[in-house]
């Protein structure tokens, strides 16, 4: 039997924690998307697995969305996030819930809850239990407007 490789969800899930770093490197950096895209090439490296080409189009296309539509992913998270100001949000959190926020308004192929799921797992490897519940909870708000606006209709729900 030979290997084919990662599955697509395997694919998108690299691409996701890819894009979690290069916009970190952003944040910590101050540096742009494209000077902290270099990031995904030291990704393969021994200590990280290598992405698929795939993948690494679907991070890149990730962190130039965040990068791009920077002021409206945190106008939905801030108005979903109660007594919350975004920039006072963890850093890690808040790459998290910008990234998905990007994935439901600009890549509908992806299923919202897988998303969200994702979402919570990445904050929980890269922040803890904590930062995972709260992602969680503004996340889960972030949608639920995204749906009751009709900016997001999601096809599992059908």
């Amino acid at each position: 039997m030979t290997d084919a490789g990662p599955s697509p969800h395997d694919s998108r899930r690299q691409a996701r924690a890819a894009a979690l770093q290069v916009l970190y490197e952003c944040e910590i950096g101050r540096l742009t998307v494209d000077e902290a895209l270099g990031v995904l090439d030291r990704v393969g490296e021994p200590e990280s697995p290598s992405l698929s080409p795939e993948a690494r189009v679907f991070a890149e296309a990730l962190a130039r969305g965040v990068g791009n539509h920077l002021a409206v992913l945190d106008e939905r998270i801030a108005q979903a996030a109660q007594h919350w100001r975004v920039e006072r949000m963890a850093t890690v959190d808040r790459i998290v819930m910008r990234l998905a926020v990007e994935e439901w308004l600009h890549h509908p192929s992806s299923p919202p809850r897988v998303v969200l799921s994702e979402a919570i797992d990445l904050a929980r490897s890269y922040s803890g239990d904590e930062s995972a519940r709260f992602v969680n909870g503004v996340l889960d708000g972030v949608l639920r407007q995204l749906k009751e606006t009709g900016a997001l209709v999601d096809h599992q729900a059908r």
